[in-house]
Formats: structure tokens, sequence, C-alpha cells
């Protein structure tokens, strides 16, 4: 494609509402200099060419399509937007989220007075919406994660903390360290931040949020999300994840320090839970005395009402 600044990457499956709103958000951004390419996992193609031909000329031709014949997942089909642009930043849009129109813009401009850094990450607002005979309508928002200072490796480890809307990078990183694994059916972004905050530190591109992250509770099959609706899949990825991440380790550095670490971790909450036990052991008998003293006022309240 074109010699832009960023290339963008909406993966999409039979959501023409969304993919229409996902297409006001890029082409309504303050910087022009970029691509997109729409990756249609096994959807129907008629409404999806319908979407991109309702742009203005100079926007549909800034867009371009794949059509998968059938589904192949969703990291499949990063993977073939990644490789299907030529831009020397990426950033993935998924078809359901949004924009502010500086989001772009503001990225750029940091990757470029940054040169060190492989990435920026936009604060996140979460919109929750619900349908209405018109479509899907906002009726609150909040800030993800609003207390962390920054998207740093250590917290991340513990669970994802940005997701593709908020994230543009540096294409380079894929030449180092692959593209996204395309055998998660889930957190594959999860994964490949994991690696980026790895490599190096990632900062947030200041307070405000520039990045809106569409949920939706209780919405099913096309119009779900797949971190709600996909919920034991995620619980299954996380795990199979650690488990490869401890496997490599231990065939590098073997068994010592994690067997240490598993049994002096387990000891630590075992003493935890019965330090617990014995405060609360201990304070019964003051329970115990109290509902006494309760008991005895109570019955000479009553005697000499009784009187």
């Amino acid at each position: 494609m074109s010699d832009s600044a960023v290339a963008v990457v909406v993966r999409t499956k039979d959501r023409p509402e969304f993919l229409r709103r996902a297409l006001a958000s890029i082409t309504s951004q303050t910087l022009s200099d970029w691509e997109c390419v729409i990756v249609n996992d096994g959807g129907k193609p008629g409404p999806v060419d319908a979407a991109v031909a309702e742009l203005p000329a100079e926007h549909a031709a800034r867009v371009s399509v794949i059509h998968a014949p059938a589904s192949r997942g969703r990291w499949v089909s990063a993977n073939a937007g990644v490789l299907a642009t030529s831009a020397p930043l990426l950033t993935l849009h998924d078809d359901d989220d949004s924009w502010h129109p500086e989001f772009l813009a503001r990225s750029v401009d940091y990757l470029d007075s940054h040169p060190e850094r492989n990435g920026v990450v936009s604060r996140i607002e979460i919109r929750w919406e619900h349908q209405t005979p018109s479509g899907y309508e906002v009726v609150s928002s909040e800030i993800f994660q609003p207390d962390l200072p920054a998207p740093t490796l250590s917290d991340t480890l513990l669970f994802n903390r940005f997701v593709p809307i908020a994230f543009v990078y540096r294409r380079s990183l894929h030449e180092e360290l692959g593209l996204y694994d395309e055998r998660l059916p889930v957190v594959g972004d999860w994964a490949f931040n994991l690696r980026v905050l790895a490599r190096g530190p990632v900062d947030y591109l200041g307070p405000e949020p520039y990045a809106y992250w569409h949920q939706r509770v209780g919405a099913s099959g096309a119009d779900g999300n797949s971190v709600i609706s996909s919920k034991g899949e995620h619980a299954y990825y996380d795990a199979r994840i650690r488990d490869d991440a401890l496997r490599e380790y231990v065939d590098a550095n073997g068994l010592g320090l994690v067997l240490y670490l598993t049994r002096f971790i387990d000891k630590r909450f075992v003493e935890v839970e019965n330090g617990l036990r014995s405060e609360i052991a201990a304070m019964n008998p003051f329970r115990r005395v109290e509902r006494r003293v309760r008991r005895v006022v109570s019955e000479r309240r009553d005697k000499r009402r009784s009187n």
C-alpha cells in the first residue's frame, strides 16, 4: 500500500454496523497519513464492501479489504493485516471500538519524538453500551486502570493492562519478536504485550483517554465481546501461557528456584491464614463478654420496668 505513517488493521466478521462505526473513527482522525486494511474473517463479503464504498473517495482509496473464505481466528486475521501493510507504525482497531480524533496524531508525534520507545499506549475509557431500536448507545463510561502510573511488565504479568485499540507500536517489533501467536484463539494481545514489555518500557500518552473500549454486557453471538462472551477461553489460555513460560524457564534454569518459591509462597499463605484464625480466635472471648454484658444489662432493664 502507500507509504503512510501508520497502518490500521481492522478485523471483522458479520458486524457491518460496528464496522461502519470503526471506519468513522479511523476516517475522522486529524492525522491523514494512515493506511487501513480490513480483514474479513469468513464473514459475508457484501456488507464489508458496501461499508467501504460508502466512504468518501479520498478515504476509500486508503482502505483495502482481505476476504477470508472461512474463519481463521483473531490472530491469524491480525497477522494477515500486518503482512498486507507497509507503514512503519501499526495499530489494531477492533471493529467494535473507537478512537478520539487525535489518537493517531498524538501517538505518531510521541513515537517520532521518542525513538527509543517501541510503542505508546493511550489511557483507555471503557464505554458500556446497550442495544436500542436505533442501535447500540453508550449508557456509562469509566477509566480502565486509572491508578496505574504506566503499563509496566510487572503489572502486566498479572493480567493484560492495555487492549489493542490503545496501542500504537513499531513494525520492527514483529521483525524482532515475531507475529501474533496464531495458536491462541484469545489473549493473543496479552501474549504479545508481555514480549514487548520484556523488550523495553512503554509509556502512556498522558492522563487523558484517547482510546474507547466498548463493552456490552449480555450481548452474544456476533455482538458479543470476547472478554465477556469467551471468559472460559480467556481463563484456559491465560493458564496455558503461564505454564508454557514456566516450562521454558525450567528448561533453561532447572526446577530449583521454582520449587523453593512454590514452597515458600505456600508456607507464607499458611502462616497468614493461621495468623488470621488466631486473631479471630483471640477476638472471640471479647465478643462473648460483650454479648454477656449486653444480656445482663437488658435483663436488669426489663426487671426495673416490670417493677
